[in-house]
């Protein structure tokens, strides 16, 4: 059996220049046939599948310990270490329960979000086209295989598209380029070749006999044998380098910046509680369970359950439109978006591109040029793009018989986004070949010296070439994409290499159009997006006439049209300056619409891009949001965040709105629950002052705590202002602090009456009536918390705000009467609660009414100062 060895170091290291294909072979045991199916099983048992420890889904044990590894629940666990150190065994036990709790829930949401992710990867099943033999003597075949079945010695077929997943050494290439951008930094494409030629730059990623995991195919195609996969990559080498940290999301962030927050409160509260306590009475420990108290009072337990929940929540949602996200995060960064960057083709347009009429110079039906268009497109061996897939539907079965008979073919230079036009060399006759080209217009009339009108070749003047070009501007004017056409004999003997004199000196034949319909609904999703303030881009690789027709006929004003041309003019800073002012740039190439994506970023503008195609993932990697279709390539489901079930801006709008309602439910409980528990500190800090013993228990704070951010568990299914969705949100922590601390100290000031109503209406002003008093706090404290939610959770007047939903206002409803009932039911007494007399009922209700009355009119007020409240 072969020792298999991470072979790019001991294949590339086999001799100065490289080991040769015969070398690789030798060693890896295999040969150009590819490997026996028993042969590549073995393998498969010996390496392990083709993953990176990226691709592998967390084990239940590594989703309890992110369960357990929240900074709330380190905390809280401290706080339970510290209870059980003072004697306090039912806080102990309590504190326990609810890091349980915590942690089950979160466990339980990250095995549905991992089935979500496994059912997505399921979903976008990746293959490879590999050649194996089912034994030893049999011929080989060629066969789609799971990349995680490929093993070193599998002999590989790459086609454009093709996303490349394991490390590869070419043995046959023609024309193939490769897009080494994620692990080499290279913005453009990479030439490869089976030589293994040294040069000036050292180091594999220099070779050009060499394709590795994580890189794709942009055109052309080859042949390689896999000598590397999983983590003996190159690219799974630097990923345990660099630990593969994926940076934060904005929402990661943002629950961060909140814990600072609430540590930054600790750290100046808890100590002055503990001091000025501990000073006052000389009862250090009774100090402790008061610094206690203020910590459990600050600590939002379900704080990254609660977020997580509401993001699961606005996934599903998407779900139902058709939208699945590959990370739940990411919807937060989709509410906003300012700025879309669409293709015209599919998402103005229906997609369904079809052959129209083939024309000569002089604008008359010629025939000939849909047969030298055809002939072009039925030799190619690149995968049909949709102009080819239209002439291919223009050929009956008859038809092509009668061409390939017709015809031979010699060989072809591909289609690629720099040339803009593609070659078949094929022979007619004996003792003649005819070079056929179809592109670009502007690409094609470069090449040609003649035309060819009515059968008679003539000399192409600068008038004609001007008459070629006015009539190509006139059908693109109405939306019709245009090919050109050329064509000229060559010679048997004569070697094709597609050099500058083998394609100058070109017939010109005639054009080609196509129409694409704009899409019933393109007009209504550009102004519901603009409606929601983001402004829609289109970056196109069409003609500046086809691109201005359809943003016409979609509502979108196109001014002044950018080009490709012009744009390599620019610096980087006069872009930024020039992509925020115009709407369309048309006749660009993949690497310009990557640099509008990078401009648009650098002007502060959250963008969003869509593409579909080999190209377009450069511009989706760059983008804060990278969108695509189920029906995209390889490249583009790998590099984007979003994948749509539809291609539709309509679905997008939807998604968008989807985005920062989720964003929108996420801050309301992270500022109210932020308050609230300020607030608790507060009191519970003022009362140290006041009172000869604690206010309320740090197990009730707990306990308090727990029922009402169980209310606030179903956040997530509440609505949010029309007014919010109406322009872009951003997690925005700035003015959290101010306003935790208004709303905070107003409840507090409620509390400190609560306190005066218990102390001397109802006595319980003694050690023997502590537990009454506790009690009332912790009824009171509960019921403020909860209701204010509803006067909060929206920052519009109570008349005029969004109805709460259904589940929130049914939670707010069960809180209160339990918090009402609790102190009267036999578990009371578990956690140091007591019956209240009935004339508390009176003053708390006096009590609660003024409170919301009051922050009602300080929201008022606050909402004119700021647009920070949501």
């Amino acid at each position: 059996m072969v020792t298999l060895t991470p072979p790019v170091l001991r294949v590339s290291d086999s001799g100065r220049n490289g080991a040769s294909v015969f070398e690789v072979f030798t060693a890896l045991s295999s040969s150009s046939r590819g490997l026996t199916e028993d042969e590549a099983t073995q393998r498969l048992l010996t390496v392990g599948e083709n993953r990176l420890p990226a691709d592998r889904l967390p084990s239940a044990g590594d989703r309890l310990r992110t369960a357990l590894g929240s900074p709330f629940l380190v905390l809280l666990g401290g706080l339970g270490v510290v209870l059980g150190v003072i004697g306090d065994v039912r806080g102990c036990v309590t504190v326990a329960a609810m890091v349980a709790l915590s942690a089950g829930v979160r466990w339980w949401q990250q095995s549905r979000s991992d089935r979500a992710m496994r059912a997505l990867r399921d979903f976008a099943t990746h293959t490879a086209t590999v050649r194996r033999r089912p034994s030893p003597d049999s011929p080989a075949i060629e066969r789609e295989l799971p990349v995680e079945d490929l093993v070193p010695g599998d002999v590989v077929i790459l086609r454009p598209g093709d996303v490349i997943h394991a490390d590869l050494r070419l043995i046959a290439a023609h024309r193939l380029q490769v897009d080494q951008s994620p692990i080499s930094g290279e913005s453009l494409p990479v030439r490869k070749d089976t030589e293994p030629r040294g040069g000036q730059r050292t180091g594999p990623l220099s070779r050009p006999d060499m394709c590795f995991a994580g890189t794709s195919v942009v055109s052309g195609w080859g042949t390689a044998v896999v000598i590397a996969t999983g983590s003996q990559t190159f690219w799974g080498a630097a990923t345990r380098a660099a630990n593969a940290a994926r940076p934060p999301s904005s929402v990661d962030a943002g629950v961060k910046s909140v814990g600072k927050a609430l540590l930054r409160f600790m750290a100046v509260m808890v100590p002055i509680v503990l001091a000025v306590s501990g000073w006052i009475t000389g009862q250090w420990a009774h100090a402790g369970l008061f610094a206690v108290s203020v910590a459990v009072g600050l600590t939002p337990e379900l704080l990254p359950v609660i977020v997580a929940a509401t993001l699961l929540r606005g996934a599903a949602n998407l779900a139902e439109r058709r939208v699945i996200l590959k990370r739940p995060e990411s919807i937060c960064d989709l509410g906003a978006i300012d700025m879309l960057c669409v293709d015209k083709t599919g998402t103005l347009t229906e997609d369904r591109v079809a052959y129209a009429y083939a024309v000569d110079i002089d604008g008359r039906p010629d025939s000939q040029v849909d047969t030298y268009a055809c002939v072009v497109a039925a030799f190619q061996a690149l995968p049909y793009n949709q102009l080819d897939a239209a002439l291919a539907d223009l050929l009956c079965a008859d038809d092509e018989v009668v061409v390939r008979a017709r015809f031979t073919k010699i060989t072809e230079s591909p289609f690629d986004v720099y040339k803009r036009r593609s070659t078949v060399v094929v022979q007619e006759q004996s003792d003649e070949r005819i070079v056929i080209t179809k592109g670009d217009p502007d690409a094609v009339l470069g090449l040609c010296s003649h035309v060819q009108v009515a059968g008679i070749v003539t000399e192409l003047s600068s008038d004609l070439a001007d008459q070629g070009r006015d009539l190509v501007a006139s059908y693109e004017k109405q939306g019709v994409r245009v090919l050109a056409v050329a064509a000229k004999t060559i010679a048997v003997s004569t070697r094709f290499e597609e050099s500058p004199t083998d394609v100058n000196g070109m017939v010109l034949v005639g054009f080609v159009g196509f129409v694409d319909p704009i899409k019933s609904t393109a007009a209504a999703a550009v102004r519901q997006l603009g409606a929601a303030g983001v402004s829609v881009k289109v970056l196109t690789g069409d003609a500046p006439k086809v691109a201005e027709y359809f943003c016409a006929m979609a509502g979108l004003p196109a001014g002044r049209i950018v080009t490709g041309a012009d744009i390599d003019k620019l610096s980087d800073s006069r872009l930024g300056e020039i992509v925020c002012r115009r709407t369309v740039f048309a006749r660009i190439d993949p690497q310009q619409k990557a640099r509008i994506v990078t401009a648009l970023r650098a002007s502060g503008h959250t963008v969003g891009f869509i593409g579909d195609g080999i190209n377009d993932s450069s511009a989706l990697r760059v983008a804060d949001v990278g969108i695509c279709v189920d029906t995209a390539t390889e490249v583009a489901r790998h590099a984007a965040d979003l994948i749509l079930l539809d291609k539709d801006l309509t679905v997008v709008a939807d998604a968008v709105t989807e985005g920062r309602r989720t964003l929108g439910n996420t801050m309301k409980y992270v500022k109210i629950t932020t308050a609230s528990n300020f607030g608790n500190a507060s009191s519970v800090v003022l009362a140290g002052l006041l009172l000869p013993f604690l206010p309320m228990l740090p197990i009730q704070l707990m306990v308090q705590n727990l029922l009402y951010e169980t209310t606030q568990l179903t956040l997530p299914f509440d609505g949010v202002d029309d007014e919010y969705l109406r322009r872009p949100r951003r997690w925005q922590p700035n003015g959290l602090v101010g306003f935790a601390v208004m709303f905070g100290l107003l409840s507090s000031i409620f509390d400190l009456a609560t306190f005066a109503v218990l102390w001397w209406v109802l006595g319980a002003n003694t050690g023997a009536e502590q537990t009454v008093f506790q009690t009332g706090w912790f009824v009171e404290g509960l019921l403020s918390q909860v209701l204010v939610v509803l006067v909060l959770r929206s920052r519009q007047r109570l008349r005029e705000a969004s109805a709460p939903a259904l589940p929130l206002l049914a939670a707010v409803i069960v809180v209160v009467v339990a918090g009402l009932c609790l102190p009267f039911l036999p578990i009371a007494g578990w956690i140091g609660l007591a019956p209240l007399p009935a004339a508390y009922f009176g003053w708390l209700m006096l009590i609660l009414a003024a409170y919301l009355v009051a922050a009602q009119l300080l929201k008022n007020r606050w909402v004119r100062r700021t647009e920070l409240f949501s």
